[in-house]
Parts: structure tokens; sequence; C-alpha cells
């Protein structure tokens, strides 16, 4: 708030002073929405939010969403998506003694090319010395008898004999093998340490466990059974609207009869949650009405950490959101519109939460607005809160080539395309009619084509041909 001072001079012998008071709205600054028990005619008719960009809206998110708290995980398949919390070193040698690193027989490297007893862990062990004349038949990986300085492999064996019915449990098993050539020392051996020495650091802390496998398999190679990773955030998901139905339980919640439209978004933002390994929290559809929504808000902080809603940011007078936030939680809005297409509405805000600050983001109801703006704003959040790197958390970027035009538009468009693997590199097609309702334009797409925005002096439209940066949000197809 700022005080200033007017000086107004008349004709006549007397002067006026007026007090003007202006106030400054700053980002986060309570309040900006109006009282929950005004009437609708009170409501505002322009925005009092700042219309930010895009790499505003990013720096919020990143100066108000922290990493949650360590935890201790057993090594297992769904370590998908955590990060590492520490540093992993191997505890022991890989491999602890020697071993074989092909299918075949252990054997000294003196022995000459002949006739041979094949021994095995059935009759003979490994910690006694395999005399002359014999052989140990060894398994890739497995350990090596007293004795052996070399390994045979299979495919440079004849098979001699085997053992008959009399023979008892051996019967089958390979009695006699022919070496047809000599080995030299060392041949196919794996000795203590080759692989990984104790000590050495195999993962560092801030790595990531992909799905790929190559992570969790390291951690198992070194014999890590449990590890401390941060913890990655539970989503609380709700819609809401009373115009919404649910698709498996269609009740309208208008009170007319006026059956409603699906709820796209809630199905497909759980989806797109738990295919990247998100533990969601749904909380269903909320009424236009400011009981239902403080419940439902009170629900998500109970349950999750972070709280994802769809609908209610513009300017409708059931549009109940950001008021309940700032009003009923004491929260803060950092920002309520963003310089994109689509998506302009997107709200961020934070609510403190017992001995916590929650992360609340409501996008747009549109549900091609909705998608676009989670891969957008809520990825980055959901890695901010799992203790991703700040260079990491936002999805990649190519450079592709247009194979559809793109007309301009005044604010920075998130354009739905296809991206695929030509024959001279990558190419985008269009998913068609973007308009921010229509949801089919991102079905099939696995990418976000960056369009600049429209200028004085920018043409009116990108030509086929043209390159722009894209953002990826799923698997890249060859088109060849």
């Amino acid at each position: 708030m700022k005080w200033q001072r007017i000086v107004v001079r008349s004709l006549g012998a007397s002067t006026i002073t007026i007090t003007i008071i202006i106030i400054r709205h700053s980002p986060g600054q309570r309040y900006r929405t109006i009282r929950l028990d005004q009437a609708i005619s009170s409501r505002h008719r322009q925005s009092p939010y700042p219309l930010i960009s895009m790499q505003e809206a990013l720096q919020l998110i990143e100066r108000n969403v922290h990493c949650l708290g360590i935890i201790t995980r057993r090594v297992e398949y769904n370590l998908r998506g955590y990060v590492l919390a520490v540093d992993v070193s191997a505890s022991q040698d890989v491999p602890r003694v020697p071993s074989t690193n092909v299918d075949g027989y252990a054997v000294r490297a003196t022995d000459p090319p002949g006739v041979y007893k094949v021994l095995t862990s059935q009759i003979h062990s490994i910690s006694q010395t395999v005399p002359p004349g014999s052989v140990f038949r060894v398994n890739t990986g497995g350990p090596l008898p007293i004795g052996s300085d070399a390994v045979i492999m299979v495919e440079d064996t004849r098979l001699v004999s085997t053992y008959k019915d009399s023979d008892g449990d051996l019967e089958g098993e390979e009695k006699e093998i022919e070496i047809l050539i000599k080995v030299p020392e060392k041949e196919n051996i794996r000795f203590p340490g080759t692989d990984v020495r104790v000590g050495d650091i195999v993962l560092q802390k801030g790595d990531i466990i992909t799905s790929g496998g190559g992570e969790v398999g390291t951690l198992a190679f070194v014999g890590k059974k449990e590890v401390e990773v941060y913890r990655k955030p539970i989503v609380a998901l709700l819609s809401t609207g009373n115009e919404l139905i649910d698709l498996q339980n269609p009740v309208s919640h208008s009170g007319n009869d006026w059956g409603g439209i699906y709820d796209t978004n809630r199905p497909s933002l759980h989806a797109a949650l738990e295919g990247m390994g998100y533990q969601v929290v749904d909380l269903g559809i909320v009424s236009d009405d400011v009981e239902s929504h403080v419940a439902a808000i009170r629900r998500g902080l109970q349950s999750a950490d972070i709280l994802l809603t769809t609908g209610g940011t513009s300017m409708g007078p059931t549009d109940l959101l950001k008021p309940v936030i700032e009003r009923h939680f004491n929260g803060t809005i950092h920002f309520g519109r963003v310089s994109v297409k689509p998506g302009k509405p997107t709200t961020f805000a934070t609510i403190p939460y017992e001995n916590s600050i929650k992360p609340v983001f409501a996008l747009p109801g549109n549900p091609a607005s909705a998608l676009v703006t989670f891969y957008l704003f809520i990825v980055p959040a959901l890695r901010l809160l799992g203790g991703w790197k700040k260079s990491q958390v936002q999805l990649p970027r190519v450079r592709v080539t247009l194979q559809s035009e793109i007309y301009l538009d005044p604010r920075t468009e998130y354009h739905r395309v296809i991206v695929s693997q030509g024959p001279n590199g990558l190419v985008a097609t269009s998913t068609g009619g973007q308009r921010s309702s229509r949801v089919a334009s991102l079905s099939g797409a696995n990418g976000l084509a960056i369009v600049p925005p429209k200028t004085e002096s920018s043409p009116l439209k990108l030509e086929v041909g043209s390159e722009v940066e894209t953002v990826i949000i799923g698997e890249i197809q060859k088109l060849y």
C-alpha cells in the first residue's frame, strides 16, 4: 500500500489537499478474491491476477515447492521414479571370488587337448583341488574350484561319454569330454573386484531410478537390499462443477433436467499420474458450493502432499477455488494467470497445513487445457517434491521440423503434435483443431510444439518445414 498526497490549488484563497491510497498487489498478497458472502454482481470484471510469462510461473513454482523427506525403501522393481538421497557404494568386491564369464569347464592352462573326466558340484566340492585328468563343469557367473586357472568354452569341447542307468542319480550326465584346444591362463575368468571394488560409488545422490531397470539392477548387483530415497508425493485429485457427471456413476449434480457432461479431466489426469508412478487419492467431483469445496480441500490436505484440481479457475460466478483457498485455508495465490495457450487461468497456490506448506494447482476445466498444463506445470512440481534436481524437473525438449502449418496467437502456444523419427531427423504433425475443449487433440500426441507469440513483425503462421522446439510428453515412433 502506498500513500500519495496531491495538493490542488483553486483560483480562490483556499487550498485543498487530497490523499489518495494506491493499492499495489504483489504475487501472493492477500486478499485479491472477493468475500464468499458477497453477491455475484460484486465479482471482478477483470482478473486481479497479473498475466505472467511461462518462465515467471515456473520460477514461482521452483521457489515455493520443496522436496519431501527422506525414507528407506526395499530394493525392488517398484523403485521407479524415486531419487537417491545418498551416494551408494559397494560393500564388497564384485565378484567376490574368481568366477567364470562363460558356460564351460574349469581347467589348468597347462592341460593339453585330450579326453578328461567331468566333475560337477554333485560329486566334487569347489573347495577341493581338481585332480589331474579331470575338469570341473561351470556355468556363467559360477565360482571356480581350487587349482583351476582358465575356463574352456563348451563350444571348444566334444562329448565322449555319459553315465549309464547303473550310475543312479548321475544317469545321462556328462562323464567324459574331449578338449579340442589349449586355452591360455586367465582365459574367460572374472577376478575379484574386476567389476566393482569395495567402496566404489556405483550410484550418486540425486540419481533418478528409472523404469529402464539399470539402476535397480545396479543396486542388486552390489548387494544393496535397502536404499535411502526422497519420498514421492501423493496426489489428491478432484474435479469441480455441477455440470459434471462421473462416467461410471452418472449422477447429475446440477439439480435440473440437464444430464450434464462426462468428467474427462479426472480419469485422464489419473491415468497420466499413475503412468508416471505416482499414488493418487481420488476425491471425486466437487459441487459448486463453498462447503463442498472446503470439505474436499481439507480431505486432500489430510491425505496427500499436493492437491490437483480442474475447473473453477476463471471468472464465473461459481469459480470458488481461489477465494476458498485464501479465506478458508489462509492460503497464498502465487499466480492466477499465465500467458500460454491453452491454459491461461492456470492457478498455483500454497496452503499451510500442520508443519508443512502444501502446493495446490487449479488447472483449467477444458480437457485439452488441463492435460497440457499438467505437463507444463504439474510435472515440474511433482519432481521438485520428489527431490529431482531443478535442472531436470521439466520434460525434455527437442528441435523438430513441422509437417503442418500452424497459425500464430498473441500468446505462446503449446500446440499438440505427433513427433516421429523421419529419414532426416525428427518431424512433427499437428493433431488438428486445437480448441481447448477438444481433448481428442491429445489422443496420440507425444509432443507440444512451442509456437512463439504473434508480433507486429512476425508472419501470420509457421510454414511447413519450419523448425520449432517441442516438449516431449510420450514415446517417439519411427515414421519410415
